[in-house]
């Protein structure tokens, strides 16, 4: 005979979703909503902060593939103007309209004609390495 009422014994202990013993660990349920929430809330944050970095960083290649087109722009407009030198590279030149609508590059910049600039100022220009221009001071 079992002193031990059969009710009160469970016939696999360990799969138990309490302790079973005195001295068993003590199980609390987890609250399940709160762990997904806190995660959630994680994930949000740091994916948030990636997308902020990865957002500035195309802001900063907009920028500069912008700045490459004004060059281009820019180049194809002196190169079209007329030049009446060969340019030299890291030199500035200056870009003029004529009174026929025509372009013209010069060495003069705007403020060194003597009795005022007898063409309408467009902007002066660096010459770079690649060919290409860099606006300096544009009308």
């Amino acid at each position: 005979m079992n002193p031990i009422d059969k009710d009160k014994v469970a016939d696999n202990p360990g799969l138990l979703p309490y302790a079973h013993t005195v001295g068993g660990a003590i199980i609390r349920p987890i609250d399940k909503g709160r762990t997904k929430g806190l995660a959630m809330s994680a994930m949000y944050e740091q994916t948030n902060r990636q997308l902020d970095q990865i957002r500035k960083q195309v802001e900063l290649l907009m920028k500069q593939a912008q700045e490459i087109h004004d060059r281009v722009e820019l180049s194809e407009r002196i190169y079209k103007a007329e030049l009446n030198f060969k340019p030299l590279i890291g030199h500035v030149y200056h870009l003029y309209r004529k009174k026929n609508e025509t372009d013209l590059l010069s060495m003069i910049g705007p403020d060194e004609w003597g009795r005022g600039c007898p063409y309408e100022f467009l902007a002066s220009a660096k010459l770079l390495s690649d060919h290409t221009w860099e606006f300096l001071s544009q009308e």
